[in-house]
């Protein structure tokens, strides 16, 4: 494989700059010294950034329309699941995984608030409805604290919602905060998750508030209205001089992605806040936060990816929606609440309706799937370099049941993952198995996490 000399080397961690502006920037080629060079043509993903992210689905699964028939690297893709089928082979399905920790073991109903708190820590939170929760540090932030040092932004925590509540009861005598995170840095803090593109959009490219020069910069390019990328057009300009074809192909690509998603969220807040104005009781949206719910996902998927893309951070978390949520999917034909809908009695009609609803968010992860598999890093691309786990801890909403649960391991994990398989494992294994494992692969050294028993093999 030929490799391109470059004439000069820029360290990983280079940015553009500008008032109140700082850009992270995709791999280069010309971020490779020589010898990291001469490694990724036998190893292509040799030597690059690791990523972890953990994406929450709710209220369980149509389980019938998602379990594949096949295993090992010849099985079927359900009909829930078919919208996979452009990035199969970067997608593992894993059956057998377990949450017993989201089981009431004495405490009765809440299964989806346990649910939500115990996706990511494996722990069962104590049932209050007072500020004495208390559940376990979640995978994430065990990642984050070992590995957050090295980006930006230790982690990045998501979700398809506006703001949430974190106090109160929301579910049979359990605080608002199990039910409303799946992110915690300790037992007793939740890392709630931001819905608001714009506060996303500006949490990963403007600088530090810390500096008033900085903070009267971005005020200034407020007051303009000025793009991120008009910013730093200057020093883009001269930065692109020094780079190889290659490069400034691959920078290209990545501003023209990252003005598209800045002008998504531009028009959006426009329409956000012109809705806002109209005599609509009942019906305000926060400004910033998409009308319409396909544009919203679109938008923070199109986020996380730039994150990913530009190194920001390499540990993230999305909720698509909160367990327990009764969001209805009219742009889909279900007019339902997804939670009522989810305790189906085994109608079939309703059966259906969740099935689409399921789809639905699985064309979703495709969508954000196909983009970094788009992005090229190295002579791979940042899916080849990404662990992504997209599941929930509710298989059936209908009976809450917590084991067999739906799960992907999407991503090449930096070539140590072998994507592209069915893999059945023996009932009651801890989902939090898996993610020691995926520690392991991220260079994060622990032992055990929540009721973890050991690392899960055939990832």
């Amino acid at each position: 494989m030929h490799i391109p000399n470059k004439s000069i080397y820029l360290p990983r961690r280079t940015f553009l700059r500008g008032l109140g502006v700082a850009i992270g920037l995709p791999f280069l080629e010309c971020m490779m010294p020589n010898v990291m060079k001469a490694a990724a043509a036998v190893a292509p993903i040799g030597g690059l950034p690791r990523r972890l992210v953990f994406m929450y689905l709710p209220n369980g699964m149509d389980m019938e329309n998602w379990t594949p028939k096949g295993t090992g690297d010849r099985f079927d893709l359900p009909s829930i699941l078919a919208p996979l089928e452009p990035v199969r082979q970067q997608v593992s399905v894993l059956s057998g995984l377990a949450h017993v920790q989201a089981r009431g073991l004495g405490d009765g109903a809440g299964d989806h608030a346990r649910a939500n708190a115990c996706f990511l820590t494996g722990a069962h939170p104590r049932k209050t409805a007072g500020a004495d929760i208390s559940v376990g540090i979640s995978a994430d932030q065990v990642a984050a604290l070992q590995v957050g040092k090295n980006t930006r932004l230790p982690s990045l925590e998501m979700s398809c919602e506006g703001s949430l509540r974190q106090a109160g009861a929301c579910d049979s005598g359990y605080a608002c905060a199990y039910q409303n995170n799946i992110s915690w840095r300790n037992e007793n803090t939740p890392m709630p998750a931001i819905g608001d593109p714009r506060l996303i959009f500006e949490r990963l490219f403007s600088t530090s508030d810390e500096d008033p020069d900085l903070v009267a910069g971005r005020a200034l390019r407020e007051s303009c209205r000025s793009s991120i990328l008009d910013v730093v057009r200057d020093d883009a300009k001269a930065f692109e001089k020094n780079l190889g074809a290659t490069d400034r192909r691959k920078m290209d690509e990545y501003l023209t992605g990252l003005r598209e998603t800045e002008v998504a969220i531009q028009q959006q807040t426009k329409f956000a806040a012109s809705e806002a104005a109209k005599p609509r009781p009942q019906m305000e949206k926060p400004e910033g936060i998409p009308t319409e719910f396909p544009d919203h996902v679109k938008i923070m998927y199109d986020l996380l990816a730039l994150a990913m893309q530009s190194d920001s951070t390499r540990i993230a978390t999305m909720m698509t929606q909160h367990e327990g949520s009764n969001r209805a999917y009219p742009f889909i034909g279900v007019s339902e609440g997804h939670h009522d809908l989810s305790h189906h009695g085994n109608n079939a009609e309703k059966k259906a309706k969740i099935a689409q609803i399921n789809h639905f968010h699985i064309e979703q992860v495709a969508y954000f799937l196909g983009k970094l598999q788009s992005m090229k890093e190295g002579y791979g691309t940042v899916l080849d370099n990404s662990m992504i786990v997209v599941g929930s801890a509710i298989a059936d909403g209908n009976a809450h049941q917590h084991h067999d649960l739906p799960v992907l391991l999407c991503g090449g994990g930096g070539g140590s993952l072998k994507p592209g398989r069915h893999v059945i494992y023996q009932k009651e294994t801890p989902m939090t198995n898996l993610y020691l494992s995926l520690m392991d692969r991220i260079g994060v050294k622990v032992e055990k996490l929540g009721d973890s028993t050991g690392k899960l093999d055939r990832i």
